[in-house]
């Protein structure tokens, strides 16, 4: 240690006898050390983690890069500032409120790092969520919103209290005054509140179809927001709908239906009455044989009624798929054998007409007749 004391002695000597500028050098140099050897372990621990698939564990690694160098430059500049001040004299009261913010600085560190922890483990979580059914991004993207908050809080709470803030007053304040904010904002906080709604109870998700027959609302879900949540509809305009409307309203969501439906109704001519039974009969044939048709669910086909030009029937029935462009495809095949079915048999889909009968002349000296009588 001799060798230290001999080094100490000549920079003392060589600043001139200036202790303090020394120490500020001094204090800086180590701050200047600590953070390069810190960020190169660090760094080369996140990588080697990478690499080897823990991303759980890096997480922790690198969500802790940012908050170690600041966690150290601050301590170090406080240390530094404190030196110079003291040295000089010079704004001696604000020696306090230096050292209460010092000891602040873990705090806020901390807090820091949890929130980019948070973060971290969102992103992982969603990669997660996107394989595995059990878990999805809304909830995910709700839970980490709710714990960076908390954390957010709770380092500015712990913040405050070390520059001699009351917390009992604080809260006392907070409650006196959340009552009269609640009353001012009510529609924020209903949109706030509305939106946690949303996260936890899940009607629907980012990318999901939804409409509502009480407001003109189509469209797909681009974002879930705190306040409000964006829609983008199918003419490509986007639509900003605040979370407190989904309260009040019914939300349809078409992207979780099982199946779709075909229900069409259909007509024949009156000449072919007696081909109906036989075309009934190969239609519902050919629903149950084609391979898009779901044969569990309902299937119906029926003589349905005599309408103004045509016999009409009906068919009712689901397909497997649910996605629409592939469901209209389905619709339009099985529309067209239903018109080869009618054609196979003889019989001709019907179209709307009119039959003019014309009276022969015995049939209008009858109506003249009885006209004459009535007169």
């Amino acid at each position: 240690m001799e060798w230290l004391t001999q080094v100490w002695t000549d920079l003392v000597a060589l600043f001139g006898g200036q202790v303090w500028l020394l120490l500020v050098l001094s204090i800086l140099t180590v701050t200047i050390i600590l953070d390069i050897i810190q960020r190169y372990i660090l760094k080369i621990v996140h990588y080697r983690l990478l690499k080897s698939g823990y991303v759980w564990i890096d997480s922790i690694v690198d969500a802790a890069r940012s908050p170690a160098s600041f966690f150290i430059w601050v301590t170090g500049l406080v240390l530094a500032l404190t030196t110079t001040i003291t040295q000089f004299g010079l704004y001696m009261d604000l020696v306090p409120y230096i050292l209460s913010f010092k000891s602040t600085i873990l705090t806020l560190s901390f807090g820091w790092f949890v929130i980019r922890l948070v973060h971290r483990l969102e992103q992982n979580l969603k990669v997660v969520a996107r394989r595995d059914d059990r878990l999805d991004e809304v909830t995910v993207e709700a839970f980490a919103k709710i714990i960076k908050l908390l954390a957010f809080i709770v380092t500015i709470l712990f913040f405050l209290s070390a520059f001699g803030v009351s917390l009992t007053g604080l809260l006392a304040f907070g409650g006196v005054g959340g009552i009269a904010i609640g009353f001012a904002a009510k529609d924020l906080l209903g949109n706030i509140f509305g939106g946690l709604m949303l996260y936890l109870d899940k009607p629907f998700t980012v990318g999901e179809w939804i409409r509502s027959s009480d407001k003109e609302i189509e469209g797909t879900v681009e974002k879930i927001g705190w306040r409000m949540t964006t829609v983008r509809t199918f003419d490509k305009r986007p639509l900003y709908i605040p979370n407190g409307i989904f309260a009040n309203i019914a939300i349809e969501n078409p992207s979780r239906m099982s199946n779709r439906r075909i229900k069409e109704t259909m007509g024949i001519r009156y000449a072919d009455v007696h081909k109906m039974h036989d075309i009934i009969a190969d239609v519902k044939t050919m629903l149950r044989e084609h391979r898009e048709i779901d044969t569990n669910q309902t299937l119906i086909v029926n003589f349905n009624g005599f309408g103004a030009s045509s016999l009409d029937f009906f068919i009712y029935t689901f397909t497997k798929t649910t996605d629409w462009v592939r469901f209209h495809e389905i619709k339009q095949d099985v529309l067209l054998k239903v018109s080869q079915v009618v054609e196979s048999h003889g019989a001709e889909m019907a179209f709307p007409t009119r039959t003019l009968h014309i009276a022969k002349d015995e049939d209008l000296l009858k109506l003249n007749e009885a006209h004459s009588n009535l007169n």
